[in-house]
């Protein structure tokens, strides 16, 4: 896990969202470290979010080192693709 903690990634969420309790707690067990975002206080975050998710405004929205972005995605998914950032094992 320690090279998914090197990667930063932000999570745009709400405080009334339980698709977004859920996802912080899976990463958290999961040790993956995140920024966060809340769209409710932050309204150019919210403007971001709509235009992310083609005028939705859908949470929690992932977003990548890379820019790239997940929405509603499960703690697996993020997990699957912050892999994709990690350097290949020695073996």
């Amino acid at each position: 896990m320690q090279e998914l903690r090197a990667h930063a990634i932000t999570m745009y969420t709400t405080k009334w969202c339980g698709d977004c309790r859920r996802l912080k707690g899976e990463l958290k067990r999961a040790g993956v470290e995140y920024r966060e975002v809340d769209v409710d206080e932050d309204s150019s975050a919210s403007d971001f979010v709509i235009r992310v998710n083609n005028g939705n405004r859908s949470v929690p929205t992932v977003v990548f080192q890379d820019g790239s972005s997940l929405t509603e995605p499960s703690g697996r998914r993020v997990l699957e693709h912050l892999a994709q950032f990690s350097p290949p094992s020695v073996s």
